[in-house]
């Protein structure tokens, strides 16, 4: 198993806003990098995605995957299921905490891919992975209005 990362960052919204933005899958490829294109494959009774697959282009690194989602009221974690061409497995979360008038975002990631990797790099992809998104969804939750997400 491939040993697991974490990063953390604060974010200006409620709880419930940055997790209608990471629930809010199909708008992936608007506000990340390297997703290109995002589909839910499976809701659960809840509305929240089961299920969703992803087609992936990090320069070298382009894959299409699909992950299985566990919702929480304060987060989510995932896991790869079925066939991927660069990884061996992904399993992450996000982990969300009040923080004074906004939420603290933990992202937690472990990915072992295909090929062979020295461990130096893998750790600074990982961290390269993980920064970006807290990034790019801090960005995508701030930029909204309030009443844009319910």
């Amino acid at each position: 198993m491939a040993d697991q990362a974490s990063s953390s960052i604060t974010i200006a919204a409620p709880l419930e806003r940055v997790l209608a933005v990471i629930a809010d899958i199909d708008s992936y490829p608007e506000w990340t990098g390297q997703i290109k294109s995002a589909e839910v494959v499976s809701s659960g009774p809840d509305g929240r995605p089961e299920q969703a697959r992803f087609v992936m282009d990090a320069g070298v690194l382009k894959d299409e995957y699909v992950l299985a989602y566990a919702w929480r009221d304060d987060g989510v974690s995932w896991e790869l299921v079925g066939k991927s061409a660069v990884q061996k497995s992904q399993v992450g979360s996000y982990s969300l905490a009040p923080a004074g008038e906004g939420t603290e975002v933990t992202y937690r990631l472990a990915v072992d891919i295909a090929m062979p990797m020295l461990g130096m790099f893998k750790r600074k992809a990982e961290k390269m992975i993980m920064d970006s998104a807290l990034k790019e969804l801090k960005k995508r939750v701030e930029s909204q209005p309030p009443t844009a997400q319910g």
